[in-house]
């Protein structure tokens, strides 16, 4: 009977932890109910008028299938330049999300693209990457830049948050000679390091109960998703990198925590410049500190010519 009633118990924690892991995997990897950022813009927003010029700027309208068969989109702002860059968004947003930004690098000169990651805004697809298979997709898009614009594109990447994470990764892989340098704005460290913490700080878990969880979050991702959650590395990919580079985070940030940056920073022996906004939380340096912000990016960008 005893036998029996261990079975029974050891049965249904089996059944709970394979429901915990399915669930976990379904609210950090997949589109699963969750709903984009707001397109609500508002008058308190320090980038108010950016978002602004950038809503009502004609956009052209981008897209790409993936070897997998999925249609991808994008915007395009038309500078008629010989520079673009390329910005991408952070988890569960799109490409309307960095419309600050745009106007930003508009201003700046530059071409501006903006892509829609898979399985969210306007792009095909079952689950998020966190970077580590988006960064195909970004090569791809540089390519389609150059195909527009021509041989002598010079092209920047700059993300924030998954963004910046997607923009680390990106810089470790063999990209065209086109691609000149990288900015990324509070990206993480490594995809299984970030949902780790996550686990902690968003669902109050230990450590010992994290761990098992985690892994078996990642076994799931491997099957569905084709990668094991330590293999997504921003630090890994930045040993590749061999292109100037810029790093910023907010001093504040607790929900990637900014000692994340020191070892983004530390990782690549490439070119490379840091700025942390004291008091800034999770993407909230460029709202904060709008003009230290488009200081140290023009500044970073006239020292390497871009």
């Amino acid at each position: 009977m005893k036998k029996k009633l261990l079975l029974t118990s050891l049965l249904v924690a089996g059944a709970g932890f394979a429901i915990a892991s399915d669930y976990f995997f379904k609210m950090a990897l997949t589109p699963f109910n969750k709903k984009p950022d707001s397109k609500k813009l508002s008058g308190k927003d320090s980038l108010y008028r950016n978002k602004v010029w950038f809503r009502d700027f004609p956009k052209e309208k981008w897209s790409l299938e993936t070897k997998s068969g999925l249609t991808l989109f994008a915007q395009y702002l038309n500078h008629d330049s010989d520079k673009t860059a390329i910005l991408l968004h952070g988890f569960m947003s799109d490409s309307d999300s960095m419309g600050g930004f745009a106007k930003m690098f508009y201003d700046f000169g530059y071409n501006v693209l903006l892509p829609d990651a898979r399985a969210q805004g306007r792009s095909a697809g079952k689950y998020i990457g966190y970077g580590w298979v988006e960064k195909e997709d970004i090569r791809n898009w540089i390519r389609q830049v150059i195909a527009k614009n021509g041989q002598d594109s010079k092209i920047i990447v700059m993300g924030q948050s998954m963004g910046g994470a997607n923009t680390m990764m990106v810089s470790g892989m063999k990209l065209p000679s086109q691609v000149k340098a990288f900015i990324e704005d509070c990206g993480y460290s490594s995809v299984k390091e970030e949902i780790m913490y996550q686990a902690g700080n968003l669902c109050n878990l230990n450590k010992i109960a994290r761990m098992p969880l985690v892994e078996a979050v990642s076994g799931i991702n491997k099957v569905k998703n084709g990668f094991f959650l330590g293999q997504a590395s921003s630090v890994k990919q930045l040993k590749k990198n061999t292109r100037p580079f810029l790093f910023i985070h907010g001093g504040k940030d607790h929900f990637v925590p900014t000692k994340m940056v020191y070892q983004n920073y530390a990782a690549t022996d490439a070119p490379k410049e840091i700025w942390i906004a004291p008091l800034a939380g999770h993407a909230l340096s460029y709202p904060m500190y709008k003009k230290e912000y488009q200081k140290t990016v023009k500044a970073f960008l006239d020292k390497y010519k871009l």
